[in-house]
């Protein structure tokens, strides 16, 4: 029964992403970003480090590149440990005040678990807030009581322009606690073309794991 709520929840992100049309230019591209002819690629590297109680810490590393509707993607240490994935998938958005950005992907997942996995990442803004989630529903190709549903769902409030807070959620198979999904809190900061947030998941519950995030854009 439980397998078969995620398949929906997942099945309702896809048939969201459908009723979009494709957007112009890359995700988190701003109106006042280059002319994409002379720059028609734009990039993104996330280094996000977890320090687990009890547990092995690590660091979860994301590549992404767009152009137009085009999205690519490469992660590691994020379906599993010892784990790559590779994806590929559509940009689209609607709206103006109130902007919905989907993007639906398909990978392809090798190492200690080894996988195909259909993804959507999806966000939708009003001014100062934003509701976005990242999930995906991995099929284990060696083994298939392995399958599993990933989400990270993150409720944004952006004060000031370089200042983010927030609630998130994270149901995850890298590592284990009590919690089939953790809720947490973040607060992060940007400059330029850099971000940097602290999120701190389970606290007041049991022992609290921490995630430390860097990114930059290009």
């Amino acid at each position: 029964m439980k397998t078969t709520q995620e398949i929906l929840i997942f099945a309702v992100m896809v048939v969201l992403s459908s009723s979009v049309r494709a957007q112009r230019a890359p995700l988190g591209v701003s109106a006042k970003s280059p002319d994409i002819s002379k720059n028609p690629w734009s990039y993104s590297l996330t280094i996000d480090g977890y320090v687990v109680p009890g547990g092995q810490s690590f660091a979860d590393p994301i590549f992404t590149a767009d152009r137009e509707w085009l999205h690519l993607e490469g992660r590691y240490n994020y379906e599993n440990l010892r784990t790559g994935s590779i994806w590929v998938g559509c940009n689209f958005s609607t709206g103006q005040e109130l902007v919905l950005n989907v993007t639906p992907m398909i990978g392809g997942v090798f190492g200690r678990s080894t996988g195909i996995a259909p993804g959507v990442e999806a966000s939708l803004t009003y001014r100062r807030i934003q509701l976005w989630i990242s999930n995906e529903y991995m099929f284990d190709t060696g083994d298939r009581s392995a399958n599993f549903y990933y989400s990270w769902p993150q409720l944004t409030y952006s004060p000031k322009p370089w200042l983010h807070v927030g609630i998130v959620g994270d149901h995850t198979k890298t590592y284990h606690t009590e919690f089939d999904v953790e809720p947490g809190l973040f607060v992060g900061f940007s400059h330029k073309r850099w971000e940097f947030t602290a999120y701190e998941f389970n606290a007041g519950w049991t022992d609290p794991t921490a995630v430390l995030e860097m990114g930059i854009s290009f």
